[in-house]
């Protein structure tokens, strides 16, 4: 900012020196008023070129200069009738209102204006630039048909293509959910550069191959390439998505020992840490970080260790956060709201959920689809599906996940029509349902009742979406069969599976069926095939389930022996809590918690209540 400042100072100090500035002075100002962000400078000094004389005003570079600059600015029709009134347009001019319009998100503007320039009179050679450009653009509309035409297009016309191109080109098919082909064509490139590596490596991360893309980093090494800022990124995203602790202190160790900073670092290592259980190491390193520049932490900082806090069931350190987080004047963004609004559902107050909402409206935040996709969530968790549903029609724009949150929402309440509807109502908008959709709309079905349809939506999915049955897909049809009394035939529908049907997850479902409608037979079979499959000495779920199932049974005796086995085994049930909100204050309780100051006050009174109650019943 600072250079960008000075630059148009001694600018200003040319005009009032008396001197006229030259097409070149005017072309190193423009990008320097598109960097301190000045729209009326723009403006100005733009008015001040068409003045100067034609030859100013014809000169291709101060065109494509002036372009460029309100481009970035946001004034594209600025940019756009500058392109337009120009008299001489050479490559360079065109490649600047083309990126331009990818710059700003416009990537069908962009494209028309690619075509156009295919069949204007000018000389016009497109080059490197135009084809990045226009693959950006493809990559930002993620049309996998689009993006093979423009790949042969290409083809076609340039043999030879420089790395960049074909970096490019791996970035557009990764965007496009096509990740075969950006491996097939790094694999397949002559000449790669670190830019090449990293770009495919990031690839796999985005795309959830995590592994190959950790595999992908050993063996740029063994190619002699050395690893930056971009490489470790893209590990310690991989790491947190692992939930690897290994990984990630390694890559964090690197960056100690080599003593490597890049911009957003701090945010990765505390997300690594977070996600892979060391929320403790996260908090520490997030107390010691500060920003070098400004003495205090950058925005990404806070929102990422608000999210780690929430992820890791510290409702009330994510809160503590926040409110640091305003204390010390750093805005909250849509990350921030995002981040924070999980953890109201968990707390299971409304209010709070509430006081977020009129945050966002207060600070221009409540148009932002992240932030209305975590509302109709959070509403939703809430049981205020009202709010939910009024949060999701007054959205100007939906993206998937905000869908698929209001089918779920929907779902949780017994909705299943309005799920349906909503989930057609998205197809037809154009947006494509991915695999935890179809989880959500095969939950909603099962909530509802609604077997017949989500039968259909389950055997369609493969061949209508291309998104093959994952375990909770099945899990799901299992529990829509249960649900309804259907258990032999669910048991079925299992057994089918074969291989597929091999996973704790969808017998564990299956038990739980036969729990609900008292298939005790059945159910004991379900058990056996559990302990087979080997549940580990540490996972008490479903040694609970079926004590119970015997209890309902009146078997005592085998009750009994499995608490036995469980305690013999150093098995513990998971404690659940609660939340309570008494003036203003939120605690958490958990069943037989004796650790609170006031404990023994406290179960004193509870057996006074109890005792009182017994007289009432009596």
């Amino acid at each position: 900012m600072g250079l960008f400042v000075e630059a148009v100072t001694h600018f200003i100090k040319l005009l009032k020196s008396g001197l006229k500035p030259t097409v070149v002075s005017f072309v190193n100002v423009f990008p320097a008023v598109a960097g301190i962000g000045d729209s009326k400078l723009a403006d100005v000094l733009y008015g001040l070129l068409t003045k100067s004389g034609d030859e100013y005003f014809t000169d291709v570079f101060a065109t494509s200069s002036a372009i460029s600059m309100f481009a970035e600015l946001g004034s594209l029709e600025s940019a756009r009738k500058i392109f337009d009134y120009s008299l001489e347009r050479n490559i360079e001019v065109w490649n600047t209102m083309i990126s331009g319009y990818v710059l700003q998100n416009l990537p069908d503007e962009a494209l028309k204006l690619f075509i156009h320039a295919l069949h204007a009179t000018d000389d016009v050679a497109i080059d490197d630039v135009t084809l990045i450009s226009v693959l950006s653009a493809a990559s930002q509309l993620q049309e996998l048909d689009l993006a093979n035409q423009i790949h042969t297009y290409i083809i076609k016309t340039m043999p030879i293509l420089p790395v960049m191109v074909m970096n490019t080109l791996v970035v557009m098919y990764s965007r496009c959910n096509s990740i075969e082909e950006s491996s097939k064509i790094f694999k397949n490139m002559n000449e790669k550069d670190t830019v090449s590596w990293n770009t495919m490596i990031s690839s796999f991360v985005q795309n959830g191959m995590d592994d190959e893309g950790l595999k992908l980093v050993y063996e740029m090494q063994n190619q002699g390439f050395v690893i930056d800022d971009v490489t470790i990124s893209a590990v310690l995203s991989a790491a947190s998505n692992l939930r690897n602790r290994e990984i990630g202190k390694q890559t964090h160790g690197y960056l100690v020992r080599h003593n490597i900073e890049f911009e957003g670092m701090e945010s990765y290592l505390i997300d690594m840490y977070a996600k892979s259980g060391l929320i403790k190491v996260a908090q520490n390193l997030f107390e010691r970080t500060s920003s070098s520049s400004s003495g205090d932490r950058d925005q990404a900082t806070w929102n990422t260790m608000i999210s780690g806090n929430s992820q890791n069931g510290l409702i009330e350190e994510a809160f503590d956060v926040f409110k640091q987080m305003i204390d010390h004047n750093v805005s909250p963004n849509s990350v921030t709201l995002a981040s924070i609004l999980p953890s109201c559902s968990v707390m299971g107050i409304p209010r709070l959920a509430k006081e977020i909402h009129s945050f966002s409206i207060r600070h221009s935040l409540d148009n932002n689809v992240f932030v209305h996709s975590a509302l109709v969530d959070t509403y939703s968790k809430l049981g205020v599906i009202t709010y939910a549903e009024n949060v999701f029609l007054l959205s100007h724009e939906k993206n998937l996940v905000t869908y698929t949150n209001m089918i779920l929402g929907y779902g949780q309440h017994g909705m299943g029509e309005k799920s349906l509807h909503v989930f057609n109502s998205m197809k037809e908008n154009g947006i494509k349902p991915d695999s935890v959709t179809i989880v959500a709309v095969l939950c909603a079905c099962s909530y509802s009742g609604l077997v017949d349809e989500g039968l259909r939506l389950f055997e369609s999915m493969e061949e209508e979406y291309e998104i093959v049955p994952s375990v909770e897909h099945y899990c799901c049809v299992v529990d829509m069969l249960g649900r309804v009394g259907r258990v032999s035939e669910a048991y079925d529908f299992v057994k089918g599976l074969g291989e597929k049907g091999n996973d704790l997850k969808i017998w564990g479902s299956l038990m739980g069926c036969c729990r609900i409608h008292g298939e005790f037979e059945l159910g004991k079979v379900v058990a056996e095939k559990l302990v087979e499959m080997g549940v580990g000495d540490k996972n008490s779920g479903y040694h609970v389930l079926l004590s119970n199932m015997y209890a309902e049974e009146g078997n005592w005796e085998c009750v009994d022996r499995l608490r036995r086995e469980m305690f013999e085994k150093g098995m513990l049930k998971e404690p659940a809590y609660s939340w309570i909100e008494n003036g203003g204050r939120t605690d958490y309780f958990m069943s037989r918690d004796r650790n609170h100051a006031h404990g023994d006050e406290i179960y004193e009174m509870l057996d006074v209540l109890d005792t009182d109650m017994k007289d009432v019943e009596v």
